[in-house]
């Protein structure tokens, strides 16, 4: 059996891109079977994930309130499958031949929680897309309405699922 590939979401603070891709990511990753976990740190972490942030990602069935913001070393970015960058420096910390995807494009969370959650959401969805899914077995339940998650909660925002 393959070992689980992590991936490291970054951002300036570790507060809030990092941690909202690291939950879509794991809750994604594990509706489609897949042996992919993320991390979220930062390389200035804020001492505490911002309202607007657990709120948003609450109301979405995701909850990081017990998640608090840390700093990346560079052992975790040595032995990490991705490295993903929302405008982090990395250079410092970061091995010399080490790949970062940079996802600076996303909007700012603090000018608007959806739209930061729906680009980032697109973002990972794309990498996920890049893995094939494991083979699913049927349960015998029925299956859940499209885009509706296991805790049959739809994520607020306009994109597909």
């Amino acid at each position: 059996m393959p070992s689980t590939r992590t991936v490291v979401f970054l951002c300036l603070h570790g507060a809030a891109k990092s941690v909202i891709a690291r939950a879509y990511l794991n809750r994604l990753a594990a509706e489609r079977g897949l042996d992919i976990r993320a991390t979220a740190a930062g390389v200035e972490p804020e001492p505490a994930i911002p309202l607007q942030v657990r709120k948003g990602l609450l109301e979405d069935g995701l909850d990081v309130r017990g998640h608090r913001p840390r700093s990346v070393t560079p052992e975790e970015l040595a032995a990490a499958w991705r490295v993903v960058s929302f405008g982090c420096d990395l250079s410092h910390i970061a091995p010399p031949d080490l790949a970062v995807e940079r996802w600076d494009d996303v909007p700012l969370v603090s000018e608007g929680f959806d739209a930061a959650r729906d680009a980032i959401v697109t973002r990972v969805q794309q990498l996920l897309a890049q893995e094939p899914q494991a083979p699913t077995r049927h349960s015998g339940r029925h299956p859940r309405s499209p885009g509706a998650t296991r805790d049959g909660l739809r994520p607020r925002g306009n994109f597909a699922r």
